[in-house]
């Protein structure tokens, strides 16, 4: 891999990373861009406990270009975009529009692929490894931000997400405070390893999982199941074998693995609607592919002396993939009970999702 770091116009920066080493980058942003202003905040919820990022800029992001206008193509001719140069293997640059800037965070977009109707399902195992290999060096320098302390890598696909340019791309929120969810899963290993005098949860879990009848795939590195408690229609939790806190720690062994694993998992969850799902209803031939969000959950860099006695190796790096679609055509909303109590109803029986993600395997 080749890193290459770059400023836009506007002075944000922008990395390319290149499978071949002898790749130049010397293209420059050729847009009469001005600076960069930003009104991000964080407010605290005293009630709750958690924070909320409120970013009034981000109300003028581009939203929904024509194919030929999007921002994240890369630049041909006269028809300029965030990426100066005419193509590109994988890219990150810092948000135009982020929801956490300066003292509040950072906020960065990645990019796949130049292929516009291309998604990461699309990609060979070699381009999957190089996003993987981004992910970790944009983990390792934004750990290293004297605001940051929780680094979080993920992709929307999908209108039904929210997702506002159709280009293949992810993101990675760089806080500046541990999130109210890895909190809570940070209490609750406190808890665990108290009450079974010193037993890691995440090890108890893997364990009774992959033990269960909703394992969906697995390799010798990396396993992938449907948990017991699923909150959504069809969620995938993949775990690398050796428990790590972060991308960082993956080793060699894991990190070859894993695009073959996740490209076979993310091929399956657009054949799950396409391939009709059990007679809740089939799903057509051309049926959109399947929106989902993929989400690493990596342990954070700040301090956890709230938690009792939990260190950054008693987490466990993982990656989170579910869908909103509950069956072909239909969405699964987050009405009254998800979002006035945050307590999730789940359609799908997560050992009939299981099921139907083993069956739609490549042959």
């Amino acid at each position: 891999m080749k890193k290459t770091s770059t400023r836009l116009a506007d002075g944000r920066e922008l990395i390319y990373y290149d499978l071949r080493d002898d790749t130049v980058r010397t293209a420059a942003d050729r847009r009469p861009l001005d600076r960069t202003v930003t009104t991000s905040e964080i407010r605290r919820d005293v009630l709750l406990g958690d924070s909320v990022a409120i970013a009034s800029h981000r109300q003028g992001r581009t939203y929904h270009p024509p194919a030929d206008e999007c921002p994240l193509c890369p630049t041909q001719g006269e028809r300029l975009s965030e990426i100066p140069d005419s193509s590109y293997d994988v890219v990150v640059f810092e948000n135009r529009f982020p929801s956490l800037a300066g003292d509040s965070g950072r906020c960065e977009v990645v990019c796949f692929t130049s292929d516009h109707d291309a998604s990461f399902a699309d990609l060979t195992e070699e381009q999957a490894r190089l996003v993987l290999d981004a992910w970790t060096d944009r983990t390792s320098e934004l750990s290293h931000l004297p605001s940051v302390e929780q680094v979080f890598c993920f992709e929307n696909r999908g209108e039904e997400i929210g997702v506002t340019l159709g280009h293949p791309h992810g993101q990675i929120y760089a806080y500046p405070f541990t999130t109210p969810r890895t909190a809570l899963m940070l209490r609750s290993i406190a808890a665990h390893k108290e009450a079974t005098g010193g037993e890691n949860l995440f090890d108890a879990v893997l364990r009774r999982e992959t033990a269960d009848r909703r394992v969906v795939l697995e390799g010798e590195h990396w396993v992938a199941f449907v948990p017991y408690a699923a909150h959504w229609p069809y969620e995938v939790h993949l775990y690398p074998r050796r428990r790590v806190p972060d991308l960082l720690a993956l080793d060699e062994a894991a990190r070859t693995e894993f695009p073959q694993v996740y490209l076979e998992l993310l091929r399956r969850f657009d054949r799950i609607f396409a391939a009709g799902d059990g007679g809740r209803g089939q799903g057509a031939a051309d049926e959109p592919r399947t929106p989902y969000i993929a989400a690493w959950h990596q342990a954070p860099f700040g301090a956890l002396e709230e938690f009792d006695g939990v260190t950054r190796d008693d987490f466990a790096l993982r990656l989170e993939l579910f869908t909103i679609r509950r069956t072909s055509g239909k969405l699964k909303f987050l009405a009254g009970s998800e979002s006035g109590m945050n307590v999730f109803i789940n359609d799908v029986p997560p050992e009939r999702a299981a099921e139907r993600l083993r069956e739609v395997a490549s042959s």
